[in-house]
């Protein structure tokens, strides 16, 4: 998705769209949209092994000229004559050498490149090495819409990097640009740099080269890693290390910055080892104990870039409202000015977006909702259950419900909204009350970073786990708030003695059957409401809860008190 991670803004997004049933939305695609989200004949019969990519950007001239080996296997014996490599104009392909040594041809088709492949034989081994150059497509306001960035420091020295997510990584360099394939075996990422300047890249520091008045610095990941997260960054940088003793043992943390910030980030950053230790916690250990942690200062907001998070929130707690240059809550409860946004936020997407990535973007959800559910997990872990209550109930004022949270597959199409944030996150709120058992809970979401490490998934997936572990189909409940965009809302009566209440469901697809497990501090009342209306009897402290807010601060719902007459 692309950074956009935020946020925060609704995304601007371009097409025609009609508005048909609830809950529902047609959008026209193009065959481009196709070729770019699709999983087509060119694209199955290969797996991505391996990206390395080499590149060297030109500060003034905005160009960058690279070359990128792609190791792959062939998987299936449906070997087409070609293979789709994606890289967007203006970047063009100068030459592609199969194996090291032949030559082989190819063509345009707008952002994607035919490549004619030799025949090869099921589960062999192969390499092509792509040579390309070019302008490419400038960042205008980074992380929000992607692309290079080419900027300068406080002090006049270029700095650049890359954001590229829900864009695609093929805005920099030749891949196969779809999030189902992930490099098994990681990716290593050389840059070349005026030797005035240092250049960071995801995982470790593996090499640095100098001559002629440049440097070259080769950094490798060994796990595998989403396209959009390989990105270098390139300044006056300056950094430090640090240790965590955590769940695998010892984790290398390392932080890159730029010169003048120095003394600020070293204070700013001890939010790293608070968030760490909260995640590990709540999600498992951390996934890349291989590559390290990094935290590296950018010339944007902030990503999830695996191993290397971007950072641009400006040494402050909150989050960096830049239009208008101040820091904000933005659950509005005053608790997420108790620490930094970006650093939890995009750290914890370690867990859910690199950790665990969705196969088709359409699923972006799985990465943004449990992120943001982070905040709040991350607020109670520290300042206690109810904060973190506050929190989550602070954020759904953003929720706005004009589209379903899963978009349409196979085109490239993420959530139109940022519902897939807020939205998604009260969702996950509302299955942990039904559960409502913390421990299970907790065993749950470390068992999704258990049970699908390294590997990309789908909402059939993720569903399917969750309901399995917790004894509960919340199958209803998923597609109630990531299909569609009506509030449920829980209909209700008494009778003239008050000794009775009758309730239903109203606003909710067909057989919705979320149930409501409500507690004070002496009594609990589960009930379990249909599209029919029921009838319990109550104690004198029952009726507490449907008089009160309770309901609608804990639960992603409306309430309302009906005339049974009418």
């Amino acid at each position: 998705m692309l950074i956009r991670k935020f946020l925060f803004v609704a995304f601007l997004l371009t097409g025609s769209f009609v508005y048909a049933q609830l809950g529902q939305l047609k959008e026209n695609f193009t065959h481009a949209d196709t070729l770019r989200g699709s999983l087509n004949p060119e694209r199955t019969w290969w797996n991505v092994l391996r990206y390395d990519i080499e590149v060297t950007p030109d500060y003034n001239s905005k160009t960058i000229i690279g070359r990128t080996t792609i190791t792959y296997k062939v998987v299936s014996k449906s070997h087409t004559a070609f293979m789709q490599i994606d890289l967007q104009q203006p970047l063009m392909i100068d030459s592609i050498l199969f194996n090291g040594n032949k030559k082989i041809n190819f063509k345009n088709e707008e952002n994607v490149w035919h490549v004619q492949a030799p025949k090869q034989t099921l589960n062999s081994v192969s390499q092509i090495e792509i040579y390309y150059h070019g302008a490419p497509l400038e960042a205008v306001n980074p992380p929000w819409d992607g692309g290079w960035i080419f900027k300068k420091d406080t002090l006049g020295r270029p700095w650049m990097s890359v954001a590229c997510q829900g864009l695609g990584a093929s805005v920099w360099y030749p891949c196969k640009d779809h999030q189902s394939d992930e490099p098994d075996r990681g990716a290593s990422l050389s840059v070349t740099v005026p030797d005035t300047l240092i250049a960071v890249g995801n995982g470790r520091l593996k090499n640095k080269t100098s001559a002629n008045g440049q440097a070259t610095y080769i950094w490798e990941v060994k796990d595998p890693i989403n396209n959009y997260n390989i990105v270098p960054y390139i300044g006056k940088y300056v950094n430090w290390s640090d240790t965590l003793q955590g769940e695998k043992g010892s984790l290398d943390l390392n932080f890159w910055v730029l010169d003048y910030n120095l003394e600020k980030a070293q204070k700013q950053f001890t939010d790293a080892k608070r968030m760490l230790r909260a995640f590990e916690y709540w999600f498992g250990p951390y996934p890349f104990y291989e590559d390290g942690y990094k935290l590296v200062e950018a010339p944007q907001l902030g990503m999830e870039h695996q191993s290397a998070t971007a950072y641009g929130n400006t040494y402050r707690n909150g989050y960096y409202l830049k239009s208008k240059n101040q820091m904000v809550d933005l659950s509005g409860t005053g608790w997420g000015f108790k620490w930094d946004f970006i650093i939890v936020h995009e750290s914890g997407h370690e867990w859910f977006a690199n950790n665990i990535t969705s196969k088709d973007i359409a699923d972006m959800w799985i990465h943004e909702s449990f992120t943001n559910y982070s905040e709040t997990l991350f607020t109670e872990y520290y300042y206690g259950k109810q904060a973190g209550n506050e929190y989550n109930y602070g954020i759904r004022k953003r929720i706005v419900n004009k589209n379903p949270v899963i978009s349409k597959y196979g085109v490239n199409k993420e959530s139109a909204t940022t519902d897939m944030y807020y939205k998604g996150s009260n969702m996950i709120h509302i299955i942990r009350h039904v559960i409502d058992n913390d421990e299970k809970f907790r065993s749950i979401l470390r068992g999704l970073n258990k049970t699908f490490y390294h590997q990309t998934v789908t909402t059939q997936q993720v569903e399917q786990y969750i309901s399995k572990q917790s004894k509960i189909n919340f199958s209803k409940v998923f597609d109630q708030y990531l299909r569609n965009i009506a509030i449920p809302e829980l209909e209700y009566y008494y009778s003239p003695d008050k000794k009775y209440i009758s309730f239903r469901w109203a606003n909710c697809i067909d057989n919705f059957n979320l149930r409501l497990v409500m507690h004070s501090a002496d009594v609990k009342l589960t009930i379990y409401p249909s599209q029919k209306w029921k009838t319990i009897k109550l104690i004198d402290a029952d009726a507490a809860f449907f008089n009160s807010d309770y309901l609608e601060k804990n639960y992603y719902i409306t309430t309302k008190q009906v005339n049974p007459n009418n």
